[in-house]
């Protein structure tokens, strides 16, 4: 995804910089935005059934975005919680940087963490959003996280034998998304 020839200067852990401009690993407005969606109180994993039963703790831990094991019935303290997602944010965060062109706005950083967070890194980086930040278009980019563009919801399905299933919740996220993006108050809805 990135420019032939383009160099990036990133520091981990707090903050990543270059060409004048600074992003904050692990921010304090992303941390609280995956606590409203993921829930700030899941100290015992899960079985998380819109996601075919993952084992899930804390801000959405999973076995996606962290290599401690996950196990369903076990218990978390409160500080294993913040600390496994503090590191699996900035995983996530040092591999979502390689995607972008040009380093992004806090709110656009932040929004597309957590789709990440719910969608993997992979997916992040193929989506058309990232398509449209990279060119420039960062209003498009934010919109695309809740609207695939004809009106219809973007993001907002989970996948059944049946095909693909729409979940209010998820479209609900992908508004606070949009929010978070375009740097508006987030609804928490």
């Amino acid at each position: 995804m990135r420019k032939p020839g383009s160099t990036r200067s990133y520091q981990t852990m707090n903050s990543v910089a270059k060409g004048g401009g600074a992003l904050a690993i692990a921010s304090v407005g992303l941390l609280a935005f995956l606590g409203l969606w993921e829930g700030d109180e899941q100290h015992t994993v899960y079985a998380d059934s819109l996601a075919g039963g993952l084992p899930t703790v804390c801000r959405g831990l999973t076995r996606h975005i962290t290599d401690t094991p996950i196990v369903v019935g076990e218990t978390w303290t409160e500080e294993q919680c913040r600390l496994e997602e503090r590191k699996a944010v900035e995983k996530v965060q040092t591999r979502l940087l390689t995607c972008f062109d040009e380093l992004p706005s806090q709110s656009v950083f932040d929004a597309a963490t957590s789709h990440a967070w719910n969608f993997g890194v992979g997916k992040t980086c193929g989506s058309d959003s990232m398509k449209a930040w990279n060119a420039g278009q960062t209003s498009v980019g934010c919109l695309l996280l809740f609207d695939d563009g004809t009106g219809k919801p973007n993001w907002s399905y989970v996948k059944t034998a049946d095909g693909f299933k729409f979940v209010q919740g998820l479209q609900n996220r992908r508004r606070d998304e949009f929010s978070l993006c375009m740097g508006y108050k987030s609804s928490g809805q």
